[in-house]
């Protein structure tokens, strides 16, 4: 088909504002989906972002849609021509190909979007009518106006009793759009969705590249197939690949210098559909066969290996993409310590489709051979754990999260070791007190956007959490409508940007959570790393028993330490269960205890309600119970089990 007729474009949006049931319906009214097979959140293939209800990960689909000759933008000029805009086709050539990637609108998976923008010409930009703009809106459009894209903003939820369409309009007319641009839908009900399509194919315009030139396609994303090997999806902008003839051409990948001769090449329907090629403009996927997975990194660009090294001039690399900085950083330890290699491998496995996460093998006095991992949040950290014990059947306990800091020595020690300072990702690489010169830790500039009603809470709890107030201002200025008009909304129309300065280490302490409690559910917050910031900062150390749990340990602001140990023994003590002797859990700085906990002696039976009866329903029990000790840690004499670590750490 010609590029003409190609249109790539990515649906951007803050999360929860119906991405993924618009697409749903493009994919239904497209035919590419039948009503018989379809189901909800039909790109969210993951289970984990079916029952969470978000996205988590990208999801390109192709379409077939062929152009209403009934829409009053199409005008026939003669019986066999008609234009769309400023185009012009034959009626034989009134079918397009929609190129769709589905993307997440969780700040912890911005990396998605980003490679996402990359691939396409256009976005499609939707808003909740009942929420209005929000952080993650501005955030992305921001992007897509960087990447130069062309935007069509969508106004979702226009059935919803509380819409506030004229507030949206006003919104986003602040934006840079224009009214006559905005189209106003349901993507659940299927409202105006099929204007949608026609404003894509006559706003969006096709992809730009030249079908003579060498391939080059851009690798956006890729995933583990244990039959066809490493699976990279691309964008091809020059060029064209194809399995036609007996001897398939050898790919390189220019960053990483490996070769392939791919055994499969294709599009997403949404599943893989194998086809002769991808032409120029096209979005699909190679299977490799490679089984290293370092060897396909995101953001390579592919091309052919010729024969002869002189055949063509060097073909000019894309521009690919910035890696990703992790912000937040926890231990994984398996429970089982035969699973350390099954986890390595898993792990790897992860790493291929998710560039965001990294990990590099530790150890651990109390939990053995683990690994310390890097993630863009607590939600992606979240995930990944999950992931690892969905589609891996590994069970791993989880450290303390953290974040980096930069420690300057002591001139004394940089004399002894010819260092200037030290960057530290956990409280077991903390150096001693002694050595300290200066510990800086990460800044982030915070954006929240939230209705003015909650301005004072939104801001109390910023300022608990070390927040520097830096600016104000009312996103939406226009007139208010009468209070009959608002569904009882009061002032939520009236959106307020408060922008602060914040410590990460005090934001991934349920800080998000808090925010939404405050605000009602109504706040949202944008951030990003604006610098490191000199702070006092003391190492907490656990004691089970009086002995250190490492995995317990964390950094604390020295002003919030005594708070913090206090809430973890006390925490410990409710998770622990009782054994056959008391366990005193402290929490020290140092040599000095500053909070204790006791977990009081008890010896538990867990036949003992049981009176007579089948012998059987006792062993089950006694079965359960052993399997239950299996899965628990030991520090010194004390069974620690994994349930412990979690409830103790998710809160930390």
């Amino acid at each position: 088909m010609s590029q003409s007729r190609i249109r790539n474009f990515c649906v951007i949006a803050h999360i929860d504002h119906g991405k993924s049931t618009l697409c749903d319906r493009l994919l239904e009214l497209t035919g590419t989906v039948t009503k018989r097979d379809m189901q909800e959140q039909m790109l969210d293939s993951n289970p984990i972002e079916r029952e969470r209800g978000i996205t988590i990960k990208l999801a390109p689909v192709r379409m077939t849609y062929r152009a209403r000759m009934t829409n009053d933008k199409f005008q026939m000029t003669n019986k066999n021509i008609f234009e769309i805009g400023n185009l012009t086709f034959d009626i034989s050539d009134s079918e397009f190909i929609l190129n769709l990637i589905d993307t997440p609108g969780h700040v912890d998976f911005s990396y998605e979007v980003s490679r996402s923008l990359a691939a396409c010409e256009g976005a499609l930009l939707v808003v909740d009518a009942t929420q209005g703009v929000q952080a993650q809106t501005i955030a992305n459009l921001a992007a897509a106006r960087k990447a130069g894209l062309t935007i069509i903003p969508a106004i979702n939820k226009i059935d919803m009793p509380h819409a506030r369409i004229s507030e949206c309009v006003n919104e986003l007319c602040g934006m840079g759009f224009k009214k006559e641009e905005m189209l106003q839908i349901s993507a659940k009900t299927g409202q105006n969705v099929e204007r949608v399509l026609d404003a894509i194919i006559e706003g969006i315009p096709p992809p730009h590249g030249e079908p003579a030139e060498p391939l080059r396609a851009l690798v956006f994303s890729s995933h583990y197939d244990p039959h066809k090997g490493v699976v990279v999806f691309v964008r091809v902008v020059d060029g064209e690949i194809s399995l036609e003839g007996s001897h398939p051409s050898r790919l390189r990948f220019l960053a990483s210098g490996s070769e392939a001769t791919p055994i499969e090449v294709g599009y997403f329907n949404p599943q893989m559909l194998p086809s002769d090629g991808l032409r120029t403009g096209e979005v699909g996927y190679i299977a490799t066969g490679l089984k290293d997975i370092r060897l396909a990194k995101v953001g390579d660009t592919v091309t052919f290996q010729p024969i002869h090294p002189f055949t063509h001039s060097p073909v000019t690399p894309l521009p690919g993409y910035h890696e990703p900085k992790p912000m937040v950083f926890l231990g994984l330890f398996p429970i089982d310590a035969s699973e350390y290699q099954g986890s390595r491998e898993a792990m790897e496995k992860l790493r291929l489709s998710d560039s965001a996460f990294t990990f590099r093998p530790i150890s651990s006095a109390a939990l053995g051979n683990g690994f310390h991992c890097g993630f863009l949040g607590l939600l992606h950290a979240e995930i990944v754990a999950e992931r690892l014990s969905r589609e891996f059947d590994l069970n791993m306990i989880a450290t303390a999260p953290s974040v980096e800091y930069q420690i300057s020595l002591k001139r004394s020690h940089l004399a002894r070791q010819g260092e200037t300072f030290q960057v530290i990702q956990s409280a077991t690489e903390f150096p001693d007190p002694s050595v300290i010169e200066e510990v800086k830790e990460p800044i982030m500039q915070v954006k929240i956007f939230t209705p003015k009603k909650y301005i004072g809470a939104v801001m109390q709890l910023a300022q608990e959490k070390r927040g520097e107030y830096v600016d104000m201002k009312y996103f939406n200025n226009a007139p208010q409508p009468p209070l009959s008009q608002r569904g009882g909304e009061g002032e939520l129309s009236s959106l307020v940007e408060l922008t602060y300065l914040m410590p990460l280490a005090d934001m991934i302490i349920d800080f998000f959570d808090r925010l939404k409690s405050v605000s009602e559910g109504y706040a949202s917050l944008d951030y990003e790393f604006f610098e490191f910031q000199a702070v006092d900062v003391v190492k907490i150390d656990i004691l089970v028993n009086h002995e250190k749990v490492d995995a317990l340990s964390l950094l604390s602001v020295e002003d919030q330490a005594q708070r913090r140990g206090r809430e973890i023994v006390e925490r410990l003590a409710e998770v622990i269960p009782r054994q056959q002797f008391t366990i005193p859990l402290q929490a020290a700085i140092g040599g000095h205890i500053i909070a204790r906990a006791d977990v009081k002696a008890f010896r538990k039976d867990v036949t003992q309600k049981l009176y007579g009866g089948d012998r059987t329903r006792k062993d089950k029990l006694l079965k359960k119970q052993k399997k239950g000790k299996e899965r628990m840690k030991m520090v010194g004499n004390v069974q620690i089990p994994q349930t412990a670590f979690f409830e103790v750490l998710k809160r930390t």
